[in-house]
C-alpha cells in the first residue's frame, strides 16, 4: 500500500547543500550548516561557522564546501 503524504502535515524543507553559495544576513547568525529549514536526515552533522569573525565576511563549510557570504557587513 502506498501512502501519499498530507501536504498540510509538515512544513516544506529544502534540500541541504543544494547550492554552493548562500547569501546570509546578520539575522541568520549564529550561522550553522545545514541551516534551519533544510532537511537534516541526509546531510552532515550541524557545524557552527564563525563567519562574523572572518576578515572578508565569507566562510566555507568544512563538510560540504558550501560558501556562505555575509551580505550586510558592518
Amino acid at each position: 500500500m502506498t501512502q501519499t503524504p498530507n501536504s498540510n502535515s509538515s512544513p516544506k524543507l529544502t534540500t541541504p547543500n543544494a547550492e554552493t553559495r548562500y547569501d546570509i544576513t546578520r539575522k541568520d547568525l549564529p550561522l550553522h550548516c545545514p541551516m534551519p529549514g533544510m532537511s537534516l536526515w541526509d546531510s552532515h552533522p550541524r557545524v557552527y561557522l564563525p563567519i562574523e569573525d572572518s576578515a572578508n565576511g565569507e566562510y566555507r563549510c568544512p563538510y560540504c564546501g558550501a560558501m556562505y557570504v555575509l551580505v550586510d557587513k558592518p
